[in-house]
């Protein structure tokens, strides 16, 4: 089915945000900012900060799993309605990784900064240094080294990322990705979230989308640039996110074994979303109300 957008929509836009899994907050707090005439840019990197600072969600920002060498390393990136991107690898001394991806694409001549460098331009742009391992965290750290063992859960270590998009009262769309990727992965890991096409892309004549999950099955499919793309060929949000998330099943012999999921926006304001496995859901604020969406999906968890 194709997308029909109508022009006059375009014209007179209602402001809207969504993110992957249920995190009400930051939608919440993203929508208002846009009610209030803010840019799509600031009311995203506002909105996924509110989960960068939430200890309780242990998959972004500070309190995050760590590695197995008991490091908590940070991704994020951020893309802006003008095209432009930055993004934060191996982060490890910063709660807000997309406030310093945000600094990289506007204070840099690059896209990219990882490892020591990122921690030494944040605290160069005045960021704060900040022990990310909490003793929650540390605590289920301990615990995981008794065993050592590796296995993704579906939709928990799964549940990695807040990817948002939003759409200010001009029509301009923004969007942000930032996680402290897999539990317990492999010291130098970085999964999809900071890599534009990805883990985010935005083009603001079409429109965007984010991707969470297994970040090597996305890397792979550059998942997030394909949907647009697809959009940009005519497809409807949905039908979009379920070609991209086809190829991934396609392309991975194991995909029963780990999830992925898609949510994508267009400049009429439709969304789509669709996953591999029964679980995910995404929310969405628009005209002053926060909803939850279940997921189409392929397959039952299993």
């Amino acid at each position: 089915m194709k997308s029909t957008i109508n022009p006059q929509l375009m014209k007179k836009s209602t402001p809207i945000s969504i993110a992957t899994w249920n995190f009400p907050k930051a939608t919440i707090k993203a929508g208002e900012m846009l009610e209030k005439g803010a840019s799509a840019l600031d009311a995203v990197e506002q909105g996924v900060m509110v989960e960068e600072a939430r200890l309780k969600n242990t998959t972004v920002g500070k309190g995050g799993r760590p590695d197995r060498e008991g490091n908590v390393t940070l991704d994020a990136c951020i893309m802006s309605s003008k095209g432009d991107a930055g993004a934060v690898a191996y982060l490890k001394n910063n709660t807000h990784a997309v406030s310093v991806a945000r600094k990289v694409m506007e204070e840099t001549p690059h896209v990219m900064l990882v490892g020591q460098g990122a921690d030494k331009f944040a605290q160069e742009q005045g960021f704060d240094k900040e022990e990310l391992l909490t003793e929650d965290s540390k605590e289920a750290y301990l615990k995981w080294l008794e065993n050592k063992e590796y296995k993704p859960l579906i939709n928990i270590e799964n549940h990695d990322t807040i990817g948002m998009l939003c759409m200010d009262k001009k029509g301009d769309i923004s969007g942000a990705c930032t996680s402290s990727g897999l539990s317990y992965k492999m010291n130098g890991r970085v999964g999809d979230s900071p890599i534009v096409g990805s883990g985010l892309f935005v083009d603001n004549a079409i429109g965007g989308a984010v991707a969470t999950g297994m970040g090597e099955a996305i890397m792979k499919s550059v998942g997030s640039f394909l949907i647009v793309e697809l959009m940009r060929q005519g497809k409807s949000p949905q039908d979009a996110c379920e070609t991209a998330l086809m190829r991934i099943v396609k392309n991975n012999v194991n995909y029963k074994e780990f999830q992925v999921a898609f949510i994508a926006l267009n400049k009429a304001g439709e969304v789509g979303s669709y996953c591999i496995q029964k679980g995910f859901s995404y929310v969405k604020y628009k005209n002053g109300r926060n909803s939850e969406t279940k997921s189409k999906y392929f397959i039952e968890k299993q």
